[in-house]
């Protein structure tokens, strides 16, 4: 057990600026997963989040010519306004390195707390490059989010608190995992104090740095990491997080987009606060625990960690909130074509309450719908439902799972192409900045017909496109080295049945 950090931990300087956050009792999910359930709130934190304290404590254990020369850092966001709201209070200059897809609420953010901001390149590594070299040029202090001892202790003092709150047993606390400061902090004083307690973490299935190391047995680099959750969007584990994860941290449980959105949910409807994803993370891991585990009567705890959510996301969180709930059921239905296939069909349906319903004709012989119905919540009630259209005659494909047909063809139904078209069909995730359409238009200049586009704006860093291009097969690779060049994340979806079904060419 590493008895430097629990020094650290407890002669850490927090609480110059930060709070002890409360440890909640959240009645509605306690009840429905029989289980004590308390969450505790660093989204009330100055800055809406737990990054504040690490920030804090590194910045005030630095010398005096240290905090003469200034700090550095580079963030997306919550660090970024932990940093700038600590060297505020130590009388401290800062800059901040920020990607220029930051969104501009969280810029303005950290100007208002009198830190410098430079916008650089599309995605944190790009600021953090540049980020290193600033800090080497004008030798100030770079302030590490995660791979720092002192960020580590200052983090740590979230379990102290907890520990102290709660003097009962416990049965885990969930700790969203990004960089890893935060859950390496809590590991090292919880362990120490009641190595009982089980240490989860949680993290986005599309972005599990962690999960993955401790399967390798070391530290792994992710080639690309999903961006809903973006506080936690880190392609590698911090070194020095891992070395204590490894050995303190029972297991990592990985949870998907709509999983985060229905957890958003669930610590709304207890506390009326809005998490950020990353911030619901915990929640949504200590759901998938108890259902896996089948326990009751265990007290669980769970990191509420932030609250720095873009209003305009709020949409796309309670669109998918359902499913993630498992209460929207989501089916491709074919019907046959005729005067009186959709009262039957909803005669079928009984009185479930249908949530969406697309359909147009497209003179063929079946009619293809797109429905959204209402689930109790249990995973048989879908069993249910599509045995009771198959048996029927109904033709059912389960788009619950279906990303593009969450993302894009619900809204799209009834654009069938003409007939075959030389269509190929390619999901990316797009960069909100201004120009960026027009660059990735002139990339592909005028040898392709773009014969199909869709775009969300989800209130994010990034949006996602859909495009159809008519193109030769043995033409793919030169449009696939086009993406490659803008460094756009891309995946075909030609075969989607999403695609094939509502979108691709009649014949």
């Amino acid at each position: 057990m590493p008895l430097n950090y629990i020094e650290k931990i407890l002669r850490a300087k927090v609480y110059d600026v930060a709070e002890e956050s409360p440890l909640d009792f959240a009645p509605n999910l306690s009840a429905r997963y029989k289980n004590p359930i308390y969450l505790k709130r660093e989204d009330l934190q100055a800055v809406f989040s737990f990054k504040l304290r690490g920030a804090y404590n590194k910045i005030a254990s630095l010398t005096e010519p240290a905090k003469q020369h200034g700090i550095i850092a580079a963030s997306a966001g919550n660090h970024a306004q932990g940093v700038a709201l600590s060297a505020k209070k130590l009388a401290i200059k800062a800059l901040i390195v920020m990607p220029e897809t930051t969104p501009e609420i969280k810029v303005k953010s950290v100007r208002a707390l009198g830190a410098n901001v430079i916008l650089h390149g599309e995605a944190f590594d790009d600021a953090y490059t540049h980020d290193r070299q600033l800090a080497k040029e004008h030798k100030m202090t770079f302030i590490h989010p995660y791979d720092d001892a002192e960020v580590i202790a200052g983090q740590g003092t979230v379990a102290m608190e907890i520990l102290r709150q709660n003097t009962g047993a416990i049965e885990a606390i969930f700790v969203p995992v990004g960089g890893g400061g935060l859950i390496a902090g809590i590991a090292v004083y919880a362990k120490f104090v009641r190595p009982d307690i089980k240490i989860i973490g949680v993290e986005p299935d599309d972005s599990d740095c962690l999960n993955q190391a401790l399967k390798a047995n070391r530290r792994v680099t992710l080639k690309q990491v999903g961006l809903f959750a973006d506080g936690v969007a880190v392609k590698q584990i911090g070194k020095e997080p891992f070395r204590l994860a490894r050995n303190l941290v029972d297991e990592v449980i990985t949870v998907n987009t709509d999983e985060i959105c229905a957890a958003i949910k669930d610590i709304f409807d207890d506390t009326r606060s809005v998490a950020e994803p990353a911030g619901a993370l915990a929640i949504a891991g200590l759901k998938k625990y108890v259902e896996r585990e089948q326990i009751s009567d265990k007290t669980l705890i769970a990191i509420e960690s932030g609250a720095n959510i873009n209003f305009d996301r709020l949409r796309y969180v309670a669109e998918r909130a359902q499913v993630g709930e498992h209460r929207e059921i989501l089916l491709a239905v074919s019907i046959a074509e005729q005067p009186g296939s959709f009262l039957t069909f909803c005669k079928l349906l009984g009185k479930r309450s249908i949530t969406e319903f697309n359909y147009r004709y497209s003179a063929s012989a079946a009619a293809h719908i797109f429905v959204g119905i209402s689930s109790n919540g249990d995973l048989e009630d879908k069993t249910d439902i599509i045995h009771r259209l198959e048996q029927k005659g109904c033709s059912v494909t389960d788009m619950t799972q279906n990303e593009l047909a969450k993302e894009h063809i619900r809204y799209m139904v009834g654009g069938h192409a003409p007939g075959k078209i030389n269509e190929v069909i390619y999901s990316l995730q797009f960069p909100e900045r201004p120009g960026a359409l027009l660059r990735f238009l002139s990339s592909l200049g005028s040898q392709w017909n773009i014969s199909l586009f869709h775009y969300r704006n989800h209130g994010a860093a990034f949006g996602k496109v859909l495009i159809g291009v008519q193109i030769a097969q043995n033409e793919k690779v030169a449009l696939q080295h086009c993406f490659d060049a803008l460094g756009f994340l891309y995946t075909e979806e030609t075969g989607n049945p999403a695609y094939q079904l509502f979108s691709g060419g009649l014949v």
